[in-house]
């Protein structure tokens, strides 16, 4: 996209601007405050589109992770548990890498136990 001179971008500010309702007006002015509002501000990534250290979405990783299960070894919980944790790990939330930390600590002291699952 092309820049716009400072006049050009005020001036299509301002006619978006006007062109909304009077609520929002208020919204933007008491809230937002017209100096600070952009409203050409680039939209913010999807959430489907967000990827991982692995460069991978989450889409990616569910189907991979299901697909290398047998379909006889998950159900419909399963597969939601997978595509919740997926997403929390995917947006770096504390709860989710809590529960994957533990998974593992977990796993490695049933394997210095020689406990199976």
């Amino acid at each position: 996209m092309y820049k716009l001179s400072p006049e050009e971008a005020e001036a299509r500010k301002k006619s978006v601007f006007d062109a909304m309702g009077p609520r929002r007006q208020k919204f933007i002015i008491n809230k937002v405050g017209y100096d600070k509002w952009d409203p050409f501000q680039e939209p913010k990534d999807p959430i489907d589109i967000r990827k991982d250290k692995s460069n991978r979405t989450t889409q990616m990783l569910v189907r991979d992770f299901l697909h290398s299960k047998d379909i006889k070894d998950y159900s419909n919980a399963y597969g939601s548990g997978v595509l919740e944790i997926c997403l929390g790990l995917i947006n770096n939330e504390d709860r989710y890498l809590a529960m994957y930390e533990f998974s593992c600590w977990y796993q490695e002291l049933l394997k210095r136990e020689n406990i199976e699952k």
